[in-house]
């Protein structure tokens, strides 16, 4: 029979909110690697390890058992004991962790022998205190002070670092323990002493101070009194609110389960502005902050899922919109920031990430998500709430976002940290020649004239609500501008594709990158030329059966283990599925959601990662995920929305009172119904199905708010 193979890397990944812990698979952590306890942008401890007697333990199975909790199964090796000689697999421990507010760790160890055992359990545990930007670096340097104490009277290890005004602080609290701790060369020790059957307990409490003060981990589950579980309500009322899934493609149901499940797990408590709104960290581990293209394009992804989850990003956005230029962090009056850190790089302003304004397109995506969330919810006053940020956005757009005034959207930076790239290819080496050689800024990539052309389209859409004619004329003439001179500048007939951007000479970099299945989302090319790049866009060099390449393999510089010159991102092909089917290429759209949910398969508990490898499909493989990739990510979960709603055509229209659809199932996906889609105030149930070759539909059910018409209506370009 077959085996299964389930792709991932070998670690155990925790989070809640910006708390989350990543250890190996023996849910330990060994000090110079990239694993650790971490909380305020700060690995807070850095080695961590459990021994029986002085040896290491033989780990038997270990599982993230949720988001938020692990459980690891050891047992002891063939062991010398005062006792005499103790075998192999005679004592049992199981450590069960789970993240909270804090950390709380339960150790439970139980004596399968058929005599009384006497040994010591060991546990060796260290704080480094390195900046989130160091540790993924391995470029730790060494600051401050750090002090650690062990109370023997209240069994606690408190270990805090100072620099200047930077503090932080971890006490490590020993509770309910059948055995009374010491600490002795560095570690913390139980001398325990079993009859045949008997088990031990001890709680490790994991308090964490990340700048804002203490938090504390829960009580021991033993001893507790049941009582509300405040997070978990958080994410069981998430879950209540999200739209749901059924149908007979056990890997479509699954990937959309665990997607909203990630989605709210990522889910950062201190960017709370109601108990509803709320913002995503981008991923686990190095992406647990507030992100500007991130939060935005989550947002866009969850409409179908949850309309108003994007109010969180529009406010909490809105609130750090730049004001004024400054050049340490790349800032400029209306620009959305990229990235919001509070560790001590960022403390110190040793790093521009206060916040750091370094991108291209956050400022373009946040009318783009301002439009697309009042469509959904037909809320008004989320208009009038951000139109003043958007139009600051739109201002941005057409002054600093064009640097030298010919209607093209560049990038560069004046920060002497500042990024190299600065769209969502924002690695160093992203933007080549055909030849494999680096584009110098500034650069005017291609996507990010779909962006503008788009969000000009859509807010003409909302001055025209607002009975404001002449700004909306304003903008639908500046966007049919640009169309003609996105077309003759960047269009290469001989490569039937649009040019992956502009180089500082305003000539076209010839290299065939996936960011031009940006634009078919965004409705910006001609229908003739869009028909050649989706031609393109699913030739063999492109296409490597788990996805679209983010550089084609006939590339001289496509490396398929690459960040972004080769590797597969499945938010990237989300997007260009949705534009093949904005064309009508509802069979490529099909085909590309196929081969996404085929690759959630592989993966542990159907979770996308950040990326994949972009190597071919073959028989008998399996796609490979990129070393340190973030899992879970809010794109690559939000990535399962969008190829749905590519899928089924859906978009909302609460104004009017509409939902349209334009279903096009596949045979792969025979059915599929939507439980709960959210259009204004009114919650619908959708059941759409195949009837021979034509995919056909029906209304189940209303609830909540006034009638919304469903129509069957197709999706075109602006």
């Amino acid at each position: 029979m077959p085996v299964e193979i389930k792709v991932g890397p070998p670690i155990l990944t925790i989070n809640q909110g910006t708390v989350f812990m990543v250890t190996d698979e023996r849910g330990e952590i060994s000090a110079g690697s990239e694993l650790g306890l971490f909380a305020g942008d700060t690995r807070l401890v850095s080695h961590y390890k459990l021994y029986l007697n002085g040896v290491p333990w033989t780990l038997l199975t270990s599982a993230a058992v949720q988001y938020d909790a692990a459980r690891i199964e050891l047992t002891n090796p063939t062991l010398r004991t005062d006792a005499g000689e103790l075998e192999a697999q005679q004592l049992g421990l199981t450590v069960r962790r789970r993240v909270r507010q804090a950390v709380h760790e339960d150790l439970d160890l139980v004596n399968y022998a058929d005599r009384p055992v006497h040994v010591q359990l060991e546990i060796a545990l260290r704080c480094d205190f390195a900046d989130l930007f160091e540790v993924r670096s391995h470029r730790l340097v060494r600051r401050g002070n750090t002090l650690t104490r062990w109370n023997d009277q209240h069994q606690q290890l408190r270990t805090t670092y100072t620099n200047g005004d930077f503090h932080r602080a971890v006490l490590f609290h020993l509770t309910d323990a059948d055995s009374r701790p010491q600490f002795a060369n560095g570690r913390v020790v139980f001398d325990i002493s079993l009859r045949p059957g008997q088990t031990w307990h001890s709680c490790a409490c994991y308090h964490l101070d990340d700048g804002r003060g203490l938090r504390t981990a829960h009580a021991c589950e033993r001893t507790q009194a049941p009582g509300h579980d405040e997070i978990g309500a958080r994410q069981a009322e998430w879950r209540a609110v999200a739209t749901r899934v059924t149908t007979s493609n056990e890997d479509v149901y699954r990937a959309f389960s665990q997607s909203v499940e990630d989605m709210g797990a990522l889910r950062m408590a201190e960017q709370d502005l109601a108990r509803d709104v709320w913002v995503p960290a981008a991923g686990v581990p190095w992406y647990v902050a507030l992100f500007g293209r991130d939060s935005l394009i989550a947002s866009l992804q969850s409409m179908l899922v949850s309309a108003p989850f994007a109010r969180g990003a529009l406010q909490r956005l809105a609130e750090h919109q730049a004001t004024a230029v400054d050049d340490w962090r790349d800032a400029e009056p209306g620009k959305i920031l990229h990235e919001l850190r509070v560790g001590e790089l960022a403390h110190l302003h040793a790093v521009p990430h206060t916040p750091y304004y370094g991108t291209a397109d956050a400022t373009i995506l946040y009318p783009i998500v301002l439009h697309e969330t009042w469509r959904w919810t037909g809320d008004e006053s989320v208009l009038h709430d951000h139109l003043e940020t958007a139009r600051r956005c739109l201002d941005w757009i057409d002054h600093f976002g064009d640097l030298d005034g010919d209607g093209f959207q560049e990038y560069r930076t004046r920060s002497p940290q500042g990024y190299e790239n600065m769209a969502w290819k924002d690695s160093h080496d992203a933007v080549v020649y055909p030849d494999g050689s680096q584009v110098k800024q500034p650069k005017a990539l291609v996507e990010l004239q779909g962006y503008v052309f788009d969000a000009k389209m859509r807010m003409a859409d909302v001055f025209d609500h607002l009975g404001q004619p002449e700004p909306a004329a304003r903008l639908r003439q500046a966007a049919a501008s640009l169309r003609d001179r996105f077309e003759a500048a960047f269009w290469c007939d001989d490569l039937g594709f649009y040019a992956f951007g502009l180089d500082p000479s305003k000539q076209p970099i010839r290299s065939l990158a996936s960011n031009v299945g940006h634009c078919l989302w965004s409705g910006l090319p001609r229908p003739d030329r869009a028909e050649r790049v989706v031609r393109r866009l699913v030739e063999q060099d492109f296409w490597s059966g788990w996805g679209i390449r983010t550089l084609a393999a006939s590339h001289p510089a496509y490396n398929p283990y690459s960040y972004h010159r080769g590797s597969v991102w499945p938010h990237d092909n989300a997007l260009i599925a949705l534009g093949f089917a904005r064309y009508g290429f509802r069979a490529e759209a099909a085909r590309l959601a196929r081969d996404l949910f085929e690759a959630a398969s592989w993966f542990q508990g159907y979770r996308l990662p950040e990326l994949y490898a972009g190597l071919p499909r073959l028989p008998g493989s399996f796609p490979v995920q990129y070393l340190g990739a973030n899992i879970p990510q809010a794109w690559a979960a939000g990535s399962v929305f969008h190829l749905l709603q590519a899928l089924l055509g859906l978009r909302g229209n609460a104004p009017d009172g509409c939902l349209y659809v334009d279903p096009s199932l596949p045979r792969w996906l025979p059915d599929i119904t939507l439980h709960g889609v959210e259009v204004g105030s009114t919650r619908l149930d959708v059941r759409f199905w195949r009837e021979g070759e034509r995919s056909r539909w029906e209304v189940l059910g209303q609830s909540g708010g006034p009638s919304i018409q469903v129509e069957e209506q197709a999706w075109q370009p602006w």
